[in-house]
């Protein structure tokens, strides 16, 4: 009996052509994983294809609902968000595909685990980190790193190796953009956006969004609700959070809500540009910020902000099956006790436009942060009080003077 390796198996073209070339250079039994994280029709005719190309067999594994309770909200909860603009679309699948890969591939008694990410992008990171931490005994099989066995370098080689191999396959050389899509998020990479001088041809790059000057001229409002930082209902419907996702994501690239163009620090060290539609994403991240604003006492936030930086580069970097990940977000999770209210804002044209917050534990007074003054707060306290936070200051200013005059 041939040994087992399960593919991580997209359905694009260099997936395609992995499966005959395991089989070729391995002779591996090669049993191809989809995992579904929301790529939509993308998925559609996989089977067909897979068996087509020589593999045994195929699953289709849905981890939508795992995939926006597990990672999406951590990362929401902690404001994840790296290099102040990427929201960790592509990021916050990987670990969730690698622990479903793994899954598969103990159930099949695999040998080895094979993935289609190339030697220059931090997907081979995400994926090999998360099945080395869950399955360190399992092989993993990179095929463009293996440049002495894998000797394709274009669309155009792979397509007459898998005519070679009698799979003929509805795919060109055409050129296209590099995508990768599920439920929060679609990036672009490749073509004009690869020089960073150019400004993209969002006419052909936009996929889930319209650019905001072809959004609606008249805005909407959008109410939502969260209990202890987890999204709930949306216009005042009770939805589980794919739902809440499916539906801000129709809302925000009507309005031209999440598209940004970043130069990113790749984690093997070069930069890379790219396009993201982020629509449903961008609202929840920002709906969730205005309800903190609300609750969070100065020092947590503060801290709060740091610690969703840092998750934001954990899970960059693909570390969730880590200690630290689990540290962070403990400490993430301990804020969210009292992130609970209803928060209300706009879209137009590209942006998110405030209309109201509320929470049972708001920490705003408006007594205190009005200007009349109530029992609270004294006006003259301030007087002490800046004697006492400006003392250092002052201090340091009098040895200055001193010093200064001991020189004349």
């Amino acid at each position: 009996m041939k040994e087992k390796v399960v593919l991580a198996y997209s359905g694009g073209l260099d997936t395609t052509a992995i499966i005959p070339w395991l089989k070729e250079n391995f002779d591996y039994d090669v049993i191809c994983c989809c995992i579904d994280c929301g790529q939509g029709s993308e998925l559609d005719g996989l089977e067909e294809r897979a068996k087509l190309s020589g593999a045994s067999k195929l699953y289709i594994e849905n981890i939508i609902d795992e995939f926006c309770d597990d990672y999406i909200v951590p990362c929401v909860q902690a404001g994840a968000v790296y290099e102040n603009k990427y929201l960790l679309g592509t990021s916050m699948a990987r670990p969730g595909i690698a622990k479903k890969l793994v899954e598969i591939a103990r159930k099949e008694g695999a040998v080895a685990i094979c993935h289609g990410a190339t030697g220059k992008g931090n997907d081979q990171i995400r994926f090999e980190l998360g099945i080395k931490a869950l399955a360190p005994d399992i092989k993993i099989i990179a095929p463009w790193r293996m440049t002495d066995v894998w000797t394709m370098q274009s669309r155009e080689d792979e397509i007459d190796y898998c005519k070679a191999h009698g799979i003929d396959l509805p795919f060109d050389a055409a050129s296209s953009y590099s995508r990768d899509r599920n439920l929060w998020h679609i990036s672009h990479e490749g073509l004009e956006l690869e020089d960073p001088s150019l400004e993209p041809n969002y006419e052909h790059v936009l996929v889930l969004s319209v650019p905001p000057q072809k959004a609606p001229d008249k805005e909407e409002y959008v109410t939502m609700t969260f209990e202890k930082g987890v999204p709930k209902s949306l216009n005042g419907k009770d939805m589980k959070v794919s739902e809440i996702i499916t539906e801000l994501n129709a809302l925000g690239g009507k309005h031209g809500i999440g598209i940004i163009d970043i130069v990113e620090n790749r984690v093997v060290g070069m930069k890379s540009r790219g396009v993201y539609e982020t629509p449903g994403g961008t609202i929840l991240m920002e709906a969730h910020q205005q309800l903190e604003e609300l609750v969070l006492d100065r020092a947590t936030y503060e801290v709060k902000k740091d610690m969703g930086n840092k998750l934001a580069q954990i899970v960059y970097e693909g570390k969730w099956f880590t200690p630290l990940r689990e540290a962070v977000q403990a400490f993430i999770e301990s804020t969210q006790e009292y992130v609970t209210g209803e928060v209300k804002f706009k879209l137009y044209k590209g942006n998110i436009i405030k209309a109201g917050t509320s929470s049972p534990y708001s920490l705003y007074s408006e007594s205190l942060a009005s200007f009349t003054t109530g029992e609270l707060y004294d006006h003259h306290d301030a007087d002490g009080f800046i004697t006492l936070f400006g003392l250092p200051l002052k201090v340091r200013a009098m040895k200055m003077m001193e010093v200064e005059k001991n020189k004349k």
